[in-house]
């Protein structure tokens, strides 16, 4: 809160997400500057009731607090390098994609210019925004996100700090990322493998995703994790070199069933260079040891 009543904020960037912050914030009370190098889309939020600024410098003055969501790190500095003194005080949640040094860098940039900064990243998509399922991570300063925690409370869930390294935020955001699309091609293959076999493949995720990934695969990982910061690896329930057995299985399944093997394929390439390593008889997890480091192909 800000004097007894919600405080001012700024929206940069009016794009689906950026819009949808800005409703968020309306809907949570909070006066709303917008900026948009568009202008005319923020016309439906000034009928809601946002200020619209002519510039991004002016809308920087409205308030303490400003959400910067563009398209990356590129872009938030062609909008805000030109701001000059509109920085200093201000505090700055970037919430746009890119990397953990890009992150380091725009706090090494906002700090120059005398703004706070807390880097982001939005975990959901633009229908969860403001709902008690939103989830926005956070890193840099603790001081400006506890400063501004109420506000940005309105975009749902639980705002979740990560710590004060600003890379934190995208960091995890990327991590993620990979682990969903790792994730959803592992299923593609696995459809189509059914598929082969005359199985629907909204029947199979009934089995895939109501059960197994939960209750097996996530079962699997929240228990050895620790063991992996732990550097614990245990052959003794089944070893690498047996799960590279039953990967090989798989290969040859696709093949057998005329449909790419190519997910499988690079999952036992990968298995066979931890094996070459020498860690055949630890288990499976000990394939982090060969992730860990630069492949071959980086250096080509």
């Amino acid at each position: 809160m800000h004097n007894g009543f919600a405080a001012p904020v700024t929206v940069v960037g009016l794009g689906p997400m950026g819009y949808a912050l800005a409703e968020a914030f309306l809907a949570a009370g909070h006066p709303t500057t917008v900026w948009n190098r568009s202008a005319h889309k923020a016309d439906p939020l000034v009928a809601e009731g946002a200020v619209r600024a002519a510039t991004a410098a002016e809308a920087l003055a409205a308030s303490d607090l400003a959400v910067v969501c563009v398209a990356d790190y590129a872009a938030m500095h062609a909008a805000l390098d030109h701001c000059g003194t509109a920085l200093s005080g201000k505090v700055l949640v970037n919430l746009c994609s890119g990397t953990p040094q890009e992150a380091r860098e725009a706090l090494t940039w906002a700090t120059a210019h005398g703004a706070g900064y807390l880097d982001g990243a939005i975990m959901v998509p633009v229908e969860v925004i403001g709902t008690p399922s939103s989830v926005v991570f956070y890193s840099g300063a603790r001081e400006p996100f506890d400063a501004h925690r109420n506000t940005l409370d309105a975009l749902g869930g639980v705002p979740r700090y990560l710590g004060g390294d600003a890379g934190l935020a995208v960091l995890h955001n990327t991590a993620l990322l990979g682990l969903m699309w790792a994730t959803v091609n592992g299923f593609l293959h696995a459809a189509a493998l059914v598929e082969s076999g005359g199985v629907g493949v909204a029947d199979f995720a009934e089995t895939a995703v109501d059960w197994f990934l939960p209750s097996v695969t996530g079962e699997i990982l929240r228990a050895e994790a620790a063991r992996i910061d732990r550097e614990e690896f245990p052959g003794d329930g089944g070893t690498l070199a047996m799960c590279l057995t039953a990967i090989e299985h798989i290969v040859r399944t696709s093949r057998d069933a005329g449909i790419s093997d190519e997910v499988p394929s690079q999952l036992k390439a990968l298995g066979d260079r931890a094996v070459a390593a020498g860690y055949g008889d630890e288990n499976y997890m000990s394939l982090i040891k060969v992730l860990r480091v630069p492949s071959a192909a980086t250096h080509r």
